[in-house]
């Protein structure tokens, strides 16, 4: 039989074990994570298959709550955003992670779907003069067009006000471009160059070409170190434009990749713009935030399903059919619900009348497309210099 004094003292042994505390802190451990200082009791020194079983874990707790939470995105206007100040947010994917993975996932399909065909683009001059080889050539192409004119003055005569001077205008630009071209060919020639290219990339400093050893950008309000730095991405452009003129699908992955970042930079400036809006419904910032957050997230899944739609059609439904008229009917679906939905979104969320909410979205959309194409005109020059 077993002795009961054994019993009692080996229950008493295990009574007096003191319970694991906080390597950090020496808080006692009630959990995963120290109640007081908030360091989680595994850290990375341990076995790597550990490890690799708690980012599994934590890919899939990811994966059970996109189901919940794409849907709603896509169907139900605001839905997210009331369900998130209403304090139920652990079910749903976070707006902020909800939106990088998104946007990140939306360009990078744009990537694959998006072609450009045809022939290369042309940044530069492409009239008759300007691709004209020889000095005889620039010199009958100007007399024929300064002949045209002078018919077309001679033929309206007083009947139309202000013509004479827009036609004697027409005709100095005319001269100037083919002397400049005269130019451009005498100066090759000299120096036993080929043609100079009318659509080769060039820019332009204070009125004339810009070379950098003969004529740099030089700003005076700029240090040294500044203007060389322009000069730099500068002669960057030039290289990259001719590149891009040969193969434009670098010009569109360069745009495409810089645009997710963009849009980054701009959600805080529309969270603004929300708040001026609403400044009487006394909602804090990041309220508006989070609006923003699920708005652009919206967008992207929207581009990302229309983008989809795009590589569907033109993998599986090449020829006119039931199926290709299909999938462009779900294309313009996705295009047409855009709008409707951030309209939906925002009178849901605020919660005005009708006309207040109308016109403040139409406020919001406008200055939001001038803010967008601003940002879209910057991340473009960007890509001219980083591609």
């Amino acid at each position: 039989m077993t002795d009961p004094s054994t019993t009692t003292v080996a229950s008493d042994a295990t009574t007096d074990t003191p319970p694991a505390a906080c390597q950090n802190c020496g808080a006692p451990l009630l959990g995963p994570h120290c109640y007081a200082c908030g360091q989680p009791v595994s850290g990375l020194v341990r076995h790597f298959t550990s490890i690799l079983g708690d980012a599994l874990d934590s890919i899939l707790n990811i994966d059970a709550r996109v189901f919940r939470t794409l849907w709603p995105l896509l169907a139900r206007p605001a839905y997210l955003s009331c369900e998130y100040f209403a304090g139920r947010r652990v079910r749903y994917v976070s707006p902020v992670r909800l939106f990088v993975f998104l946007s990140i996932l939306t360009f990078f399909i744009a990537r694959l779907t998006i072609n450009i065909h045809g022939q290369p683009i042309s940044f530069g001059d492409n009239d008759a003069i300007s691709r004209a080889t020889t000095v005889a050539q620039v010199e009958q192409l100007r007399d024929t067009a300064v002949a045209d004119l002078a018919r077309g003055r001679r033929s309206a005569g007083q009947r139309v006000p202000g013509l004479d001077s827009g036609l004697a205008s027409a005709e100095t630009a005319i001269r100037e471009r083919a002397d400049h071209r005269i130019a451009e060919l005498k100066t090759a020639a000299a120096r036993g160059e080929p043609p100079p290219n009318p659509n080769a990339p060039h820019f332009e400093f204070d009125g004339k070409p810009w070379d950098a050893k003969t004529h740099p950008v030089a700003l005076p309000w700029l240090p040294a170190f500044a203007n060389d730095w322009l000069n730099r991405q500068v002669a960057r452009a030039e290289v990259n434009i001719a590149r891009m003129q040969q193969d434009p699908s670098l010009f569109k992955d360069a745009v495409l990749s810089a645009v997710p970042s963009t849009l980054f930079v701009l959600l805080p400036v529309f969270a603004f713009l929300l708040e001026v809006l609403y400044v009487f419904k006394r909602r804090l910032y990041m309220e508006h935030l989070i609006v923003a957050l699920h708005s652009h997230a919206f967008l992207c899944l929207s581009l990302l399903l229309v983008f989809l739609t795009m590589g569907l059609r033109e993998s599986l439904a090449t020829a006119p059919g039931a199926l290709r008229s299909l999938l462009g009917l779900v294309e313009a679906a996705l295009f047409a619900w855009m709008p409707i939905y951030l309209l939906l979104m925002q009178k849901r969320v605020y919660g005005q009348g009708w006309w207040m909410t109308v016109l403040k979205y139409c406020v919001l959309g406008f200055s939001y497309t001038m803010l967008l194409s601003l940002g879209a005109a910057i991340t473009i020059l960007a890509s001219l210099v980083a591609a």
